[in-house]
């Protein structure tokens, strides 16, 4: 910016050159902007001290493995299995609830250590972070629509949740999909008659046909994966977390304990170890 002085004119004119080359423009330098900071590459977050507070994420909308109770709470079969270990590993634990889509990404951000929330181990999954052994034996899959639609409902317009195994395999078999973010939003699109058919995993569908009075029913074929399990996903930097984790599920395994859970939560009738 540019200030000018202006200077009275006096007299003869040899004055008026001496003022003026006294008085002449005069210009403020200008400023120059801060040196600039590259910005640090994002980092990956550091392994999980046995000192911390040992963070689970979970989604919370899957029951009964995961879901959020009328205390507003998180419960399930999953919220009674994390805590059994974090008691049998020593350590302190706390529950944190991320939507199902953004959970892996926000384990490597570090926002959380490890992920129970019903995650099969699929080898797209287990290239960007590492599991457990499973804590849930082999389920299959299964259809479920209105009461009188038939088998011929699977080969109509399936609801699935987003990100699963179930999306996949419906994906791969060329199968029209209705896509869900919360799993219960592919059983309630069924019974808006949005879609003929939801795929899930059957146990967490038959809570849905058991408490429908007759409206739900499974129909069609089951379909199991058999090269996937159901583990805990840690980073694959934590690698003392994932064997701390495994001798505790070992351990339930072995007293029977994991059993018990699985039938408390799953019925009598539920696949065990």
């Amino acid at each position: 910016m540019t200030r000018i002085r202006l200077c009275a004119v006096v007299g003869l004119f040899s004055l008026l050159v001496a003022v003026a080359m006294a008085c002449g423009g005069v210009s403020e330098p200008v400023p120059t902007a801060a040196p600039r900071t590259a910005t640090p590459a994002p980092t990956m977050p550091a392994a999980w001290d046995a000192s911390d507070v040992l963070l689970i994420g979970t989604s919370a909308d899957f029951p009964p493995s995961n879901f959020i109770n009328e205390r507003g709470e998180i419960d399930g079969f999953e919220r009674e299995l994390g805590d059994e270990l974090c008691r049998r590993m020593d350590v302190e634990c706390s529950w944190v609830q991320n939507d199902w889509v953004t959970i892996i990404p926000n384990l490597l951000a570090g926002n959380y250590d490890a992920i129970v929330a019903g995650m099969a181990a699929t080898k797209e999954r287990d290239r960007q972070i590492d599991f457990t052994q499973p804590y849930l034996p082999d389920s299959p899959s299964a259809y479920v629509a209105l009461a009188g639609a038939g088998d011929d409902a699977i080969n109509g317009k399936v609801a699935v949740q987003v990100n699963t195994i179930q999306h996949t395999y419906l994906s791969d078999s060329g199968i029209t999909t209705i896509i869900s973010l919360p799993a219960e939003d592919s059983v309630a699109a069924v019974r808006r008659g949005d879609a003929d058919a939801v795929f899930a995993d059957k146990a967490f569908l038959q809570s849905f046909v058991k408490d429908s009075d007759g409206e739900l029913v499974f129909v069609g074929p089951e379909v199991t994966f058999d090269s996937d399990h159901v583990g805990i996903g840690v980073r694959e930097a934590d690698g003392e977390l994932k064997s701390r984790l495994n001798a505790a599920i070992r351990a339930m395994k072995e007293d029977g304990a994991l059993n018990d859970l699985i039938r408390k939560w799953f019925g009598e009738d539920a696949e065990t170890f």
